[in-house]
């Protein structure tokens, strides 16, 4: 006759032996996935994957001052370098396209806004009066350049939607590469304010480098430009540009370089064009 209680013990060991078996098992897996990851963590920084190539004279991953104030901080967060891969796919549509580009900046502007001007403020809560704080007065100023900042406009007050914002058309002439700016709707004195630039694409640095300069000759106090991408050639010419002046640049990848026709490489293409479907 069988022993029910021995049964069931002998059931309790195999089981016992199966969780074991599996727990190897994963903990192998998490092992390999470690390598693995780190791996690829040293592909990025040295300059492996999506493009994103670390050059020590651009700027490194995480954030680097340069000579003067400016300081460039690249991404490197397996999030951003995932979105960016699709978005570069040229088979990506507008629709998902659209919608990486907003997801990506609102990942860029948690970092972007880590210096925002905060003040103090009184709050209650359920239990008990305590201190917090509360953006400051005035409120920071967000800038998309036409039109393809436009795309990336709800990413950013998503995280602060306190922000006021103003519009600064340019556009980049294909023959010079040089900016030409055509509209603007901005508060006519800047003092005090913080201003962020939301530009897809920093290639020869033409239009974010004169919008800076727009923004600096109305009074702001300092800016933070927002790029998706960027190439070294223009970092290079925001940086030896703005000279003492309070900027920063938070990029979602760094670039190899620019083609004989002022086009980002390997890039994502026109950001405006896929944006809106004009491709």
């Amino acid at each position: 006759m069988i022993d029910l209680p021995e049964v069931a013990s002998l059931a309790d060991d195999a089981a016992v032996r199966v969780e074991h078996e599996r727990a190897d098992r994963d903990l192998s897996g998490l092992e390999s996935g470690g390598r693995e990851l780190e791996g690829t963590r040293h592909r990025l920084e040295v300059g492996g994957g999506c493009g994103q190539r670390h050059d020590p004279s651009v700027g490194r991953r995480g954030g680097v001052e340069y000579p003067g104030s400016m300081r460039l901080h690249v991404a490197d967060h397996p999030l951003v370098t995932h979105k960016l891969s699709v978005l570069r796919d040229h088979e990506t549509s507008s629709p998902v396209f659209r919608q990486l580009t907003e997801e990506l900046v609102t990942l860029l502007a948690y970092e972007a806004t880590r210096n925002v001007q905060v003040s103090p403020v009184k709050i209650t809560t359920p239990v008990t009066e305590t201190m917090g704080v509360k953006i400051s007065e005035p409120r920071p100023l967000v800038v998309p350049i036409l039109r393809a900042g436009l795309g990336m406009l709800e990413g950013m007050t998503k995280l602060v939607p306190t922000a006021e914002v103003g519009f600064l058309g340019m556009v980049r002439n294909e023959e010079t590469l040089e900016p030409q700016t055509y509209a603007e709707r901005l508060p006519d004195d800047l003092s005090d304010r913080q201003c962020f630039v939301l530009d897809p694409m920093l290639a020869t640095g033409g239009s974010l480098g004169a919008a800076i300069d727009f923004l600096f000759a109305r009074g702001a106090q300092d800016v933070t430009a927002i790029c998706i991408l960027a190439a070294p050639e223009g970092v290079e010419k925001i940086k030896a540009q703005v000279g003492d002046r309070d900027v920063t640049l938070v990029l979602g990848a760094l670039d190899e370089r620019l083609n004989e026709k002022g086009y980002i490489v390997p890039g994502l293409g026109d950001a405006g064009d896929r944006l809106y479907g004009t491709v």
